[in-house]
């Protein structure tokens, strides 16, 4: 049997300082620091679930939710066919915990979050040769790679853990996973429900319209890896500089403002300072590319959800669309993590290109035909194409 690699090995076998190689007492915490790859996936569970909970247990789902929603399930599946022209057979929706929900998910991430971990793992090369074998640096630099992947997996399991507090089910935000299914958090899209006074019914009918227009557009095989690897791509290519962390940090005055506490909060919220994330010029240059795909899917996904919601709940359809609206434009800390590491942006100006993509094109060749030409080769929109849509159908369809 092969040998392990040591406590200050790297998985690809080269040396990784170890600061702490003077003190044995701090072996265990090296061992622990270092054990699962470039990312810890315990801290990574454990701060999803904590997040996702609040610390609270978890009732398991009610299942009067279940009945629930397998009763409305036809109604928004026939409704969504009927706008789309499609004959989709959509699975029956699960109804989930919050912590399911997370587990899930990081599950279902593994792949890209530890392509971002290795991206933001790796060994920057020193191009000061003043500070080259300086041992104070030398230390630092080994405490900063042993201390990456248990940062990493605190940040990635907050951040999805957060997300169950927010997000409806699995199309909220539209990173393809390899298996397609129908996932709605049950306690979260009521609570949404009730901060707004919404019926909860009409609620639960607007999510399932949502959630089986996303699974829609994203079984269509070649645009969900068309768009998969756009997002890889992102993740991939961070390109760690210290440099960058350090001026960042030499320039931070928590007492510039009125609130020191707060200032430390919003550094230290900062997904680059963090993680060591400075974005590549590859990253700068495919973000255009990522924006133009991710509006197009979310626009497809609104303009079904809008077009069903008015059949199905009527007046209330808008109220409900205009809560959703507001709540997309709350941004907090998670929403910088996923549009910093991700490269996934979901503001208002982004969700309105999509949206004015798709009903161009609704308007030059009808509702029934907008899906067919999602299903032809290439379908994701360029930067120029999400603004004319005239130039996509041509393309898509050969004219």
């Amino acid at each position: 049997m092969a040998d392990e690699p040591a406590p200050g090995s790297g998985d690809d076998g080269d040396a990784v300082p170890n600061p702490f190689a003077a003190f044995p007492m701090f072996g265990d915490l090296a061992r622990l620091l270092q054990g699962q790859g470039p990312l810890n996936w315990d801290a990574a569970r454990q701060f999803a679930l904590l997040s996702a909970t609040q610390g609270a247990p978890e009732a398991n789902v009610d299942p009067a939710k279940r009945i629930a929603y397998t009763a409305l399930a036809p109604i928004a599946s026939m409704h969504v066919n009927d706008v789309t022209g499609r004959d989709t057979v959509f699975p029956e929706p699960r109804v989930v915990t919050r912590g399911q929900w997370t587990a899930e998910t990081l599950d279902a991430y593994r792949p890209l979050f530890t392509d971002l971990a290795t991206s933001l793992g790796q060994q920057p090369a020193t191009t000061d040769p003043e500070t080259a074998g300086d041992p104070f640096v030398q230390m630092m630099s080994g405490i900063s790679r042993m201390m990456a992947p248990a940062m990493m997996g605190m940040a990635v399991g907050s951040m999805v853990g957060s997300l169950a507090q927010r997000v409806f089910g699995l199309h909220d935000l539209p990173i393809p996973r390899e298996r397609q299914e129908v996932v709605l958090i049950g306690d979260t899209i009521d609570a949404f429900a009730a901060d707004w006074s919404i019926p909860v019914d009409e609620m639960r009918l607007w999510v399932l319209a949502h959630e089986l227009s996303g699974y829609q557009i994203l079984s269509i095989e070649h645009l969900r890896s068309g768009l998969a690897d756009l997002v890889r791509a992102h993740v991939g290519g961070f390109r760690p500089d210290p440099a960058s962390i350090a001026e960042k940090l030499g320039s931070f005055d928590p007492f510039a403002g009125d609130d020191p506490t707060q200032a430390f909060q919003q550094v230290f919220n900062d997904p680059e300072l963090l993680l060591g994330a400075v974005r590549s010029p590859e990253q700068i240059a495919l973000q255009p590319r990522l924006d133009a795909a991710v509006a197009a899917v979310v626009g497809y996904t609104d303009w079904v959800v809008d077009a069903v919601a008015v059949r199905v709940i009527g007046g209330e359809a808008l109220r409900i669309a205009e809560a959703v609206r507001r709540r997309r434009g709350e941004t907090d800390a998670d929403d910088i993590f996923v549009e910093r590491l991700l490269g996934i942006r979901l503001g208002d100006d982004q969700v309105g290109r999509g949206k004015n993509f798709v009903q161009g094109i609704v308007d030059r060749v009808g509702e029934h035909e907008l899906t067919r030409l999602f299903t032809l080769a290439d379908p994701l929109p360029t930067p120029n194409e999400i603004e004319a849509p005239g130039l996509w159908i041509a393309r898509v369809s050969g004219a």
